[in-house]
């Protein structure tokens, strides 16, 4: 089940293509908690799991993979990608190691 839905907007000739994320409802498997995640790129949608000890560790884990796909992607170093209409960033948070590559209201 999907619990957040987030959307970007690529910069692509004179207009802009839609890149919807999805984040499923964090689930309990054998021996721990896996939190789904969804990223539809132009090229195709990437579809990853997240594994915690627990349903708030799985969550934190995807929503800190989604901020390091997005950050390492080559869409956001080619400055295509947006979330907010006057504001830089995506708002999705990142690991301490990739803090340096935060922009706009994500570095604050």
């Amino acid at each position: 089940m999907i619990i957040v839905s987030h959307r970007l907007f690529l910069s692509v000739g004179d207009g802009e293509v839609e890149i919807d994320i999805h984040i499923h409802q964090p689930v309990i498997g054998h021996r721990c908690w896996t939190c789904r995640y969804e990223t539809h790129w132009p090229e195709g949608r990437q579809t990853r799991d997240a594994v915690g000890h627990d349903a708030l560790q799985a969550l934190t884990l995807a929503l800190q993979m989604i901020g390091a796909d997005i950050y390492s992607s080559t869409y956001h170093r080619e400055g295509r990608l947006r979330a907010y209409e006057k504001e830089l960033g995506y708002g999705f948070p990142v690991a301490s190691s990739l803090r340096h590559l935060l922009v706009g209201v994500d570095a604050i």
